[in-house]
């Protein structure tokens, strides 16, 4: 009994202990721009972004985990809006996010700030499957935080991305990353 009564207090004591620590490494991408990313990523080569987001305009920055199916992404592009119009943004970039996908179920969204910045925040999971009838293939769920913020005439686009299934690994990690941008 005195067994079991110390096991129960040992959880209970332990449930509400902080999660483990993240650990970033700390890498600048550009001038006045640097990010946090998992020391065990590694930068995908530009023959590896090709495959993986083939696009007219490639990311800025790819890091993966060293199984390939967690990625951190920056990518920059034009823009003509101004960080005024976030809560503009916010509205415009939520629908096109949920055009892109059969299904997203938004866990946050919100306008933050980040190291004195704001940031356009979401954090959801998207779902995309086949719609045909006769299609056997799997819904492919994916867990992802997407922050963006316009600098200048400039928009940065920060995406962490994981399997849906290992959103709990993962997250804490996406959080960390996405607080751990520096855009000056």
């Amino acid at each position: 009994m005195k067994t079991l009564s110390f096991l129960l207090l040992f959880i209970g004591i332990t449930a509400f202990a902080p999660p483990p620590e993240v650990k970033l490494t700390t890498t600048k991408l550009a001038s006045g721009l640097s990010v946090g990313v998992p020391a065990t990523f590694t930068p995908l080569p530009d023959d590896g972004i090709a495959v993986k987001y083939p696009s007219p305009r490639k990311p800025l920055a790819v890091f993966t985990n060293p199984s390939g199916r967690v990625d951190f992404s920056v990518a920059v592009r034009p823009t003509t809006f101004e960080s005024m119009d976030y809560a503009v943004l916010l509205k415009i970039y939520k629908a096109s996010i949920q055009r892109l996908y059969s299904k997203v179920e938004f866990l946050k969204e919100d306008i933050r700030t980040v190291k004195g910045r704001d940031f356009i925040y979401f954090e959801f999971v998207s779902t995309v499957s086949d719609g045909g009838r006769t299609s056997q293939l799997a819904p492919i769920k994916k867990y992802q935080t997407v922050q963006y913020a316009i600098q200048g005439q400039q928009m940065y686009v920060f995406t962490f991305v994981a399997p849906a299934n290992e959103q709990a690994q993962w997250q804490p990690t996406a959080q960390a990353v996405m607080n751990a941008i520096a855009l000056k």
